[in-house]
């Protein structure tokens, strides 16, 4: 009996890690997107036309539930069901309602599909469809594939556009960008070891069949495994282990002259700029100085500065006069229980040098540096005791 339970558990499908809240996304979005389709069909159509037909609901499963599969994109969704009913109601005109005309139109769209570069699983059905839908629909010709399915498709286009872009979920999907290393030929710190991309393209021409996933998202979600194995590697360091504590902080109206003051008696290069709540609103560095005294250029340099940091004693200046003025925004930081390694990608990448690291209440609690991180790894990857390097798990 055992044995027999066996074989029928290695028949079911794993479980799908999908979370709740993500399936009734996807539900809201198939009755939200097949319900306005269809009422709008309704009102565009002639009386005799099909208000719906089977094959939306196909399409509709992969533009809800699958919106970054590249089958659910908008070129191989229109592209795809468009040639598809091409096919399919010249093989139902050649050859009538026929085992061999449901056949034929199948296997050419397929082909179409292929060449076209819009290979959409619910093309096949829209192709059959063509073929075995009867008199009615087989009379309307070539205008089946107008209306209803061009009209069908476009309406179903747009609301997984509407509803996607509106709950979280970017459509058409954009593929994971590659974060740019330094201006040179070099690959970015982070991707010069473990798999290149070369390696990527050249499994998937070995592979050589249809992957359900975008090439660049393969890579991120390959490259997130690797940061997870470097994470079970090198244990449980927090950024709130290594950073430091006792920061030197300005707010958005230090003046620049207070500031430069600063960075050069605690040696720092720099500054968190946090407001009255201490929840960080800009960093600035000595980068910042060198662009807005325009000290790119040696000649002069330290007459520049000296003029850039002079206060101009005017209410009303073009010069800079305060920190907020030359700080750069948006900054990147991370939470006190975030673990070294995903900081990887920011201090390399990106080019960063010191990430303000806040508390759970956003403020700020401390900085992590390159160094600091270089430092974690090290001691992560050696075991104290014994001074010699860990084994990989």
């Amino acid at each position: 009996m055992k044995p027999f339970q066996e074989s029928l558990k290695r028949l079911l499908p794993p479980r799908l890690d999908v979370a709740p809240g993500e399936r009734l996304r996807a539900a809201g979005g198939g009755l939200a997107g097949l319900l306005a389709t269809a009422l709008l069909a309704r009102a565009l159509l002639d009386a005799g036309q099909p208000w719906l037909i089977a094959p939306m609901g196909a399409s509709a499963v992969l533009l809800f539930a699958l919106p970054a599969s590249p089958l659910a994109q908008p070129w191989p969704v229109l592209g795809g069901n468009l040639v598809s009913a091409v096919v399919g109601m010249a093989c139902a005109q050649l050859l009538g309602a026929t085992p061999l005309a449901a056949g034929l139109a199948l296997a050419l769209a397929l082909l179409a599909m292929f060449a076209l570069r819009c290979l959409h699983p619910p093309g096949g059905a829209i192709a059959l469809t063509a073929v075995l839908g009867g008199p009615a629909l087989q009379a309307m010709g070539f205008s089946f594939v107008l209306a209803p399915v061009g009209l069908h498709t476009a309406l179903l286009l747009v609301a997984a556009a509407l509803y996607n872009n509106l709950t979280g979920r970017a459509y058409p999907h954009r593929a994971t960008p590659v974060v740019p290393g330094h201006q040179t030929a070099d690959a970015a710190p982070n991707r010069r070891l473990g798999f290149t991309a070369e390696d990527l393209d050249a499994v998937m021409r070995r592979y050589g069949q249809v992957l359900d996933i975008d090439r660049d998202d393969l890579d991120s979600l390959l490259r997130q495994a690797e940061m997870q194995a470097y994470q079970r590697r090198f244990g449980v360091i927090r950024c709130g282990d290594i950073m430091s504590r006792d920061l030197v902080t300005v707010e958005f109206g230090t003046s620049l002259q207070e500031a430069w003051h600063l960075l050069r008696r605690h040696r720092v290069k720099a500054l968190p700029v946090v407001d009255r709540a201490r929840r960080v609103i800009g960093i600035l560095t000595l980068v910042d100085f060198m662009k807005h005294a325009q000290l790119d250029r040696h000649e002069g340099w330290a007459m520049k500065l000296r003029d850039f940091l002079r206060p101009s004693g005017l209410t009303h200046s073009d010069k800079p006069e305060a920190v907020g003025q030359i700080m750069t925004t948006g900054v990147h930081t991370a939470s006190v229980d975030t673990h070294v390694v995903e900081l990887v990608p920011l201090l390399s990448d990106l080019g960063l040098h010191h990430i303000p690291i806040v508390d759970q209440e956003r403020r700020l609690a401390g900085m992590v540096t390159q160094s600091d991180l270089v430092a974690a790894l090290y001691r992560g990857g050696v075991d104290e005791a014994t001074g010699f390097e860990k084994a990989v798990a």
